[in-house]
């Protein structure tokens, strides 16, 4: 199998780069800055124990690549990207040994959702027929263009996947995926199988809905209080619509198999995707498919969700206004959302 990676940011460039390094065939699609630096120079990908110095086939887009029937694809752009990144890579057509184009992407390849929040598989399906969901379990950050560094090791990610939705499993995707966990398990990447990721990622969010307290603040720690309210917001909001999600233990278990250590080198600071959005001035976060999917689901119900509601809009607003991390006080972020009286 061969594995294109579709917006190769932190994720995807730390995955790309630690399966290329373990001898697996890899193709990183990515722009800007960093499609640059890595068709100059390659890609660096640090991690506690060593750094990976690669040199990884490298792509703007699909007319650079020659699809066949043996490619997958892995999306690991943010959510709120998703449908641009889908909708271009659908039609790109599909070759087979002899060279002759049997069908398109969406028709004839699966597809990886590696994603945060629980949207990107069924926006994915409008485009692809075989969606397979992933819980991305994975502390990247992408420094500098051409750099990533992952702090977890011996394992460097913990990606459940299954098939989206579940109940369309059959011989031929168990056999995908086992064959895939086998390879990526060579590169420290762990892939376990659940027969259906979905209640992975739904706790996975309740988890995320801090990313933004953590953007605005700088340090998630002074906004617990906030962060906490936001989780019993989504958690009543689950009850109240059925939403199932694993165990706490059975992901703490998982969870804990990454053990972040520092990387030599590496800032001593480093945030979630959220975080870096705001660090890196990119203008746009996924907090609308973090915090937001909890709105979307309270409004289902006929009913609010104040908190969430307030992160992703001072998220959004802290985007587009270009303000980086730390530039909100604690107790502003508090008066904001509701917790305290803006008066007091």
């Amino acid at each position: 199998m061969r594995y294109v990676v579709v917006g190769a940011g932190a994720i995807g460039s730390g995955v790309g780069g630690l399966l290329a390094d373990a001898g697996s065939d890899v193709v990183l699609v990515a722009r800007g800055d960093h499609l640059r630096a890595m068709s100059e120079h390659g890609l660096l990908v640090r991690t506690p124990d060593r750094e990976i110095a690669c040199r990884p086939v490298v792509a703007a887009g699909p007319q650079d690549v020659r699809l066949t029937t043996d490619d997958v694809l892995v999306l690991t752009t943010k959510t709120h990207q998703a449908h641009e990144a889908l909708q271009t890579w659908a039609d790109a057509p599909v070759h087979d040994d002899s060279g002759a184009v049997v069908g398109t992407a969406g028709e004839r390849l699966p597809i990886l959702t590696a994603l945060n929040g629980v949207a990107s598989e069924e926006i994915a399906l409008r485009w692809f027929a075989r969606v397979f969901g992933v819980c991305v379990w994975m502390p990247a950050v992408l420094t500098a263009p051409g750099e990533v560094v992952v702090r977890s090791a011996p394992v460097h990610a913990v990606l459940h996947t299954s098939r989206y939705p579940a109940v369309l499993a059959d011989d031929r995707d168990a056999e995908l995926l086992c064959g895939l966990a086998l390879e990526w398990r060579r590169a420290g990447v762990e892939v376990p199988l659940p027969g259906d990721v979905m209640p992975w990622k739904y706790r996975k969010l309740i988890g995320n809905l801090g990313n933004a307290v953590q953007a605005l603040l700088g340090d998630g720690a002074d906004g617990q209080d906030v962060a906490g309210a936001a989780r019993e917001e989504a958690l009543a909001l689950y009850e109240a619509a059925g939403v199932v999600m694993n165990s706490a233990e059975e992901e703490a278990a998982y969870r804990d198999a990454l053990e972040v250590r520092p990387v030599p080198g590496a800032p001593a600071e480093l945030g979630g995707s959220t975080w870096q959005s705001l660090q890196r001035g990119t203008g746009t976060v996924e907090t609308d498919y973090l915090n937001g999917e909890i709105v979307a689901l309270a409004h289902r119900l006929g009913r609010t969700a104040p908190v969430n509601a307030a992160l992703a809009r001072l998220t959004r607003q802290a985007a587009r206004q270009g303000r980086r991390p730390g530039d909100m006080t604690a107790d502003a972020l508090r008066a904001a959302v509701g917790l305290v009286d803006a008066r007091d």
